[in-house]
């Protein structure tokens, strides 16, 4: 049996998307290469490590404990790179991070700019997910850090206060619920609205909430960013619910209102959750520390050369700055 750390790599890949296309592209590899590496892997052991089904692909017994000890390996691995980088030209690497809607749109560009202007060879891979897919991922070790909804249970993971905001309703100036003082969620049911894409975590969240109120959500347009939604409620397409940063940046153009939600859940504490800080690489460490950073959290993005990397969401959209 020999792999090498590609194939780990590829096989964590492959289990962590639920499936061998996606796993690939996040692999940088052809579907026909990734395929035959994995296959490769069965064969070598002797035993089925993917179920595979129209939906895509499932770890078997066998290859749910392969995939614990790849990310045992690759953790190390990523370690050793680490320490070894203190002999060149500096510490390099990949940060794995997942965050809800709120922080990914709203707080973390900037800070995630600033700081990798600051580390020119350390890369971010940043995907959205709802926060208790967050907390459950961090605790497998599939990413080195999360930024969740402080109401979550982070069980036995650290935490680290890192910003704090809440949504709110943006409504056209001119409509009948702007005049209010605050409204409550079950009451907006009966409108159109303007949301995210359905796979965005926030519009998962937002559905969640409808159904458990027996109610579904009349989501009329989707958009890929909060302030496209609130320029599509300015022309009275729909109301939409947004992070109160946007809304009173997006005011300030726009001819939108901002309402209170009376739901407790609007309020967002967010929250930084790791496994444990000290067996995180140094480059990740170090971007704990700058998220939680005075300056970083009161909004300063700093300025700096180098070129950076950040990729987000699954289909992993490239952000470089020079």
């Amino acid at each position: 049996m020999r792999f090498d750390l590609a194939d780990l790599s590829l096989f964590r890949h492959v289990v962590e998307a639920g499936s061998i296309t996606h796993g690939a592209e996040r692999a940088h590899l052809a579907l026909a290469a990734a395929s035959t590496r994995t296959r490769n892997m069965e064969v070598a052991l002797g035993v089925a490590l993917l179920t595979r089904g129209r939906a895509g692909v499932a770890p078997t017994p066998a290859g749910r404990t392969l995939l614990q000890h790849a990310r045992a390996i690759l953790r190390q691995a990523e370690r050793l790179h680490e320490d070894l980088g203190a002999y060149g030209s500096g510490v390099a690497g990949q940060i794995r991070v997942l965050s809800n809607t709120n922080a990914l749109t709203e707080f973390l560009p900037e800070a995630l700019s600033s700081f990798l202007t600051a580390h020119p060879n350390v890369s971010v891979d940043l995907e959205e997910r709802l926060s208790d897919e967050i907390v459950g991922l961090i605790a497998e070790g599939v990413a080195d850090l999360g930024i969740v909804a402080g109401t979550v249970d982070a069980g036995a993971l650290a935490t680290y206060p890192f910003r704090r905001d809440r949504f709110v309703l943006v409504v056209a100036r001119d409509h009948p619920l702007a005049s209010r003082a605050k409204v409550g969620f079950d009451e907006l049911l009966d409108h159109d609205f303007v949301g995210l894409d359905r796979a965005s975590a926030l519009q998962r969240f937002l559905t969640s909430k409808a159904v458990r109120i027996g109610r579904p959500l009349r989501l009329r347009v989707q958009l890929r960013s909060f302030d496209a939604v609130c320029r599509l409620v300015e022309c009275k397409v729909g109301i939409g619910i947004v992070p109160e940063t946007t809304a009173r940046r997006a005011a300030r153009t726009m001819a939108i209102a901002m309402v209170p939600l009376a739901d407790s859940w609007a309020v967002r504490e967010l929250t930084i959750c790791v496994r444990d800080i000290n067996e995180l690489p140094l480059y990740a460490r170090q971007l704990v520390e700058h998220l939680r950073a005075p300056d970083v959290r009161s909004g300063d993005a700093g300025e700096g050369k180098g070129r950076t990397e950040i990729r987000v969401g699954q289909g992993h959209r490239g952000i470089s700055t020079q």
